[in-house]
C-alpha cells in the first residue's frame, strides 16, 4: 500500500530533486537565523547559545529520519495526514488524521508569520522611521502578494523557488563571510561564569528554549513531504531532499551563529534599543564591511524572508486538500483550481491565517509565537507522527518502504524525548503567555468540529473495519 496518489486530473509530478532540495532549504533558513540569534543568545546568557542551534540539529536531523521512512513509503499530498490515517485507523478511526489537518492549520500559517515578523524587523534597518502601523500594513501587503504569486501552476513556482534559493544562499554566504573577515574567536569562545553548569536549574531552562527556538530556525526540512504528490521519483527524492537540506543548513547556521556571536558582542543582542537585537546580520555586515554593504545584504536577507513565506504556505496549503479528497476534511478543500491544479481554499484560508498570527507576533512578541506554534504542533503531529512510524512497523510489515530509518529505533526515541522536553517547559519559557493551555484548547476546538464535520458528513467518525476497507478502497483506485 502505497501514499494517496493523486486522481485523473490531480496533482502533477514535476518536481525534481534539487528543486526539492532547494524548496526545503528556501523554507528552513529564511528570515529564521537572521532573527533568532538573539533570542537564542538571551535564552542562554552568552555566546554559548551554539549549544541551542547543535541540539536543534540533532532533533531535526532524528525527527527528519521519521519524515524520509514516512514519506517514501506515502508519497502524498499533506504528508503526516497520509502517515497519521494509515497508522491511526485501527482504533481512532479518522480521529487523529482530522486533528493534524485541523491543527497544522493554524501551526503552519503561524510559522510563516514568524518571518514576516522577521521581514518587517530587517526592513527597519533601511527604513529607521518605519511606525508600528506603517510596519502592520506591509507584513499584510508582502502576505497578500505572496499568495497571489502562488495562485499559478506549480512549474512556474519550482522556477521562481530556485532564484530565491540562490538570493539565499548569497544572504547568508556574504554574512558569513563578512563575519570571517574581521572574525575574534575571544569574543565567540568567552563564556559566563557556570555557561555549562549541568547542575544549574537555569541551563537547563535555557536549554529547553534554546531548543525549542533551534528547532523552529530548521523547520521546513518537511516541506516537501507534504507536496509528495508533485515530487519526482519520490521513493527516492523525498529522503534525499530532506536529509540533504537538513545538512546543509545545519553547516550554514553554525557558521552564521559562530561568526556573528565572533563580530557583535553578545550583549548588544540583548539590548532591546540596539539594532543587534532586531537585524543583527545588518549589525554584523555593517561593522565588518561598512552601511552600503550592510544596506545591500539587508536587501537579500528581505528576498530570503519573503521566500521562506512563500515556499511554506506552497507546501501547507496541500495539507487539507487530501484530507478532503478522502473524506476526512470539509469537503469544500478538495477542490483545485481548474487550470492551474492548486487547492485553491487552503491556500486562500492559510493566507488569512498567516496574517491574523503576524498581527499577533507584531502586538507581543516573537519568542511567544514561536513558542505557541512549537506547542501546538508537538502533540498532534510530531509526537503523534513518531507513533505513527512504530505502529506502521507493526501493522504494515509489508509496506513498500523505498527508504528505511537508520539505526532504528534510536533515531525515533531521540526524537521523541526532544520534542516531550520542548512541550513541557513552554510554559516556563513564556511565562504569563500558557502556550501548553491555548495548544490544548485548540486540539479541543478541533475535536468539536471533528463531531461537526462527522454530522456533515453523515459517518461514523470510528471503527476499524470499515475505516479500513474505505482506505484500501482509495488506494486501489
Amino acid at each position: 500500500m502505497s501514499g494517496s496518489p493523486p486522481p485523473a486530473g490531480g496533482f502533477v509530478r514535476r518536481v525534481g530533486l534539487f528543486q526539492a532540495t532547494a524548496i526545503n532549504m528556501s523554507q528552513m533558513c529564511g528570515i529564521g537565523p537572521f532573527v533568532t540569534i538573539p533570542l537564542m543568545v538571551a535564552a542562554f546568557g552568552g555566546p554559548q547559545a551554539v549549544v541551542g542551534f547543535v541540539a536543534g540539529a540533532v532533533l531535526a536531523l532524528c525527527d527528519g529520519l521519521v519524515w524520509a521512512e514516512l514519506g517514501a513509503a506515502m508519497p502524498g499530498s499533506g504528508g503526516s495526514y497520509v502517515y497519521l490515517r494509515q497508522a491511526f485507523q485501527y482504533r481512532s478511526g479518522r480521529l487523529m488524521p482530522f486533528l493534524f489537518v485541523w491543527t497544522a492549520m493554524l501551526f503552519i500559517p503561524l510559522i510563516m508569520s514568524t518571518g514576516v515578523v522577521g521581514f518587517v524587523q530587517y526592513l527597519g534597518y533601511l527604513a529607521p522611521g518605519l511606525g508600528q502601523t506603517s510596519g502592520d500594513l506591509i507584513g499584510l501587503g508582502v502576505i497578500a502578494l505572496v499568495v497571489l504569486l502562488l495562485w499559478r501552476g506549480i512549474e512556474h513556482i519550482a522556477r521562481i523557488t530556485t532564484v530565491m534559493w540562490a538570493v539565499m544562499i548569497a544572504s547568508v554566504v556574504l554574512v558569513i563571510a563578512a563575519a570571517a573577515s574581521d572574525f575574534s574567536p575571544h569574543m565567540a569562545f568567552t563564556y559566563p561564569a557556570r555557561a555549562f553548569d549541568l547542575t544549574s536549574d537555569h541551563f537547563w531552562l535555557g536549554f529547553a528554549a534554546g531548543l525549542t527556538i533551534g528547532i523552529y530556525d530548521y523547520l521546513g526540512y518537511n516541506t516537501t513531504a507534504y507536496m509528495g504528490a508533485e515530487i519526482k521519483e519520490p521513493g527516492r527524492t523525498l529522503p534525499r531532499s530532506i536529509l540533504f537540506s537538513i545538512l546543509g543548513i545545519m553547516a550554514i547556521y553554525l557558521l552564521l551563529q559562530i561568526g556573528t556571536l565572533g563580530v557583535v558582542d553578545w550583549h548588544r543582542m540583548t539590548d532591546p534599543h540596539d539594532i543587534a537585537s532586531t537585524s543583527v546580520a545588518s549589525a554584523v555586515l555593517e561593522k565588518t564591511w561598512g552601511k552600503g554593504a550592510a544596506d545591500t545584504v539587508t536587501v537579500l536577507i528581505l528576498v530570503t524572508a519573503f521566500a521562506s513565506v512563500f515556499t511554506g504556505l506552497l507546501g501547507g496549503s496541500r495539507v487539507p486538500y487530501d484530507a478532503a479528497r478522502d473524506r476526512v476534511f470539509f469537503r469544500p478543500y478538495e477542490k483545485l483550481h481548474p487550470r492551474h491544479r492548486f487547492p485553491m481554499l487552503g491556500l486562500a484560508t492559510m493566507g488569512v491565517i498567516t496574517a491574523v498570527g503576524f498581527l499577533i507576533g507584531r502586538h507581543t512578541d516573537l519568542a511567544t509565537l514561536i513558542q505557541l506554534l512549537t506547542t501546538v504542533m508537538v502533540i498532534v503531529q510530531a509526537l503523534a507522527q513518531i507513533l505513527a512510524l512504530t505502529v506502521l512497523r507493526k501493522r504494515q510489515p509489508n509496506l513498500r518502504r523505498p527508504y528505511r530509518m537508520w539505526l532504528y529505533p534510536l533515531p525515533s526515541i531521540v526524537a521523541f524525548v526532544g520534542w516531550c522536553v520542548i512541550y513541557a517547559y513552554a510554559d516556563r519559557n513564556s511565562p504569563g503567555r500558557h502556550p501548553i493551555e491555548w495548544s490544548l484548547a485548540w486540539v479541543a476546538l478541533g475535536c468539536a468540529a471533528f463531531w461537526v464535520w462527522a454530522r456533515l458528513e453523515k459517518v461514523w467518525p470510528f471503527g476499524e473495519r470499515e475505516i479500513a476497507e474505505e482506505y484500501q478502497a482509495l488506494e486501489m483506485s
